[in-house]
């Protein structure tokens, strides 16, 4: 039998009910895990933890909005995790971990095998904490690394430590999906993140809505998509203080960017399927082929 799932959201779970989960998890029947808002006790939360180490089918959990909710259930957790081998995508968005939180799972994020998403979203973060989450983005030619990356809502976090995750986005050789939504980051960490973006060969989908941008950062990003190669498909910029021509303007480019890659992939398709067609034009550009964003590695994307 396949693995499946188990989505229960804002309930009050009983000793019974965990007791099927655990099972599930035990009988590596369960991909998907998600107790989103849920109410269960400590020693039910250690009853999953201990489930979550033993499974070797799950792929997803979701303890969003509060479920990871003081330093006991921080070590149940990064406990688990270091057992684990089967998680990809690992979602906290609500939880409050704060730096010292985030200190104590950072162990078992550091080195788990499979981990490519994370969500960590409104988790109270500061400077500390994003010190740490550049080490789960390693540098080209290094490590494995994350795929996908949730830091909205954490205000605690500084222009100093936003300006250390720029550098480790730039120098990630991993890193896809990057969302910083609803954060005060200002026109000078737009302008950081830009030249990040025009570093980074990965970095496809880049959520800056309700982040205090004005048109100043506009025109840099406009600027950084016009001429420099980059890999960006999707930039969010809703809820800026953002004039809808310079918004419509990047939103062209990218699309120009795409509609370019595409034609690109059909005469390599085109090629592969007649190798004798000979290519006269030595003037046509090498274009390096993303394989595009497809479905999210966060199937689930309800936080």
């Amino acid at each position: 039998m396949l693995p499946g799932s188990i989505q229960i959201s804002g309930e009050t779970l009983s000793g019974a009910e965990i007791r099927d989960i655990c099972e599930s998890l035990r009988e590596n029947s369960v991909r998907l895990l998600s107790l989103r808002g849920c109410q269960l006790s400590e020693r039910d939360f250690g009853h999953v933890c201990r489930g979550v180490a033993e499974s070797r089918s799950l792929a997803q959990l979701n303890l969003n909005l509060g479920i990871v909710s003081n330093i006991n259930r921080v070590k149940q957790l990064a406990e688990a995790l270091k057992t684990n081998r089967s998680v990809q995508s690992l979602f906290l968005h609500g939880s409050p971990l704060t730096d010292a939180g985030l200190a104590l799972l950072n162990p078992a994020l550091s080195i788990h095998p499979s981990l490519v998403a994370l969500d960590l979203g409104d988790c109270m973060l500061g400077d500390e904490g994003i010190n740490l989450i550049c080490g789960l983005l390693p540098p080209d030619g290094a490590k494995s690394g994350l795929k996908e990356l949730t830091l909205s809502a954490n205000p605690g976090i500084t222009s100093k430590g936003w300006g250390r995750l720029a550098i480790a986005v730039a120098h990630s050789s991993q890193l896809r999906v990057l969302n910083l939504d609803y954060n005060p980051l200002g026109d000078q960490v737009a302008g950081m993140l830009a030249v990040a973006v025009a570093s980074s060969r990965t970095l496809e989908v880049l959520d800056l809505e309700g982040t205090g941008l004005t048109n100043q950062s506009a025109q840099t990003l406009l600027d950084m998509v016009e001429n420099y190669p980059t890999a960006l498909r999707t930039l969010i910029l809703a809820e800026n203080n953002i004039s809808p021509e310079l918004q419509q303007q990047i939103s062209d480019l990218l699309s120009e960017g795409e509609e370019e890659e595409e034609t690109e992939a059909h005469e390599v398709a085109a090629r592969e399927k007649n190798p004798w067609i000979c290519q006269n034009n030595s003037s046509s550009q090498m274009v390096l082929m993303t394989s595009g964003l497809g479905d999210s590695l966060l199937a689930e994307t309800e936080m």
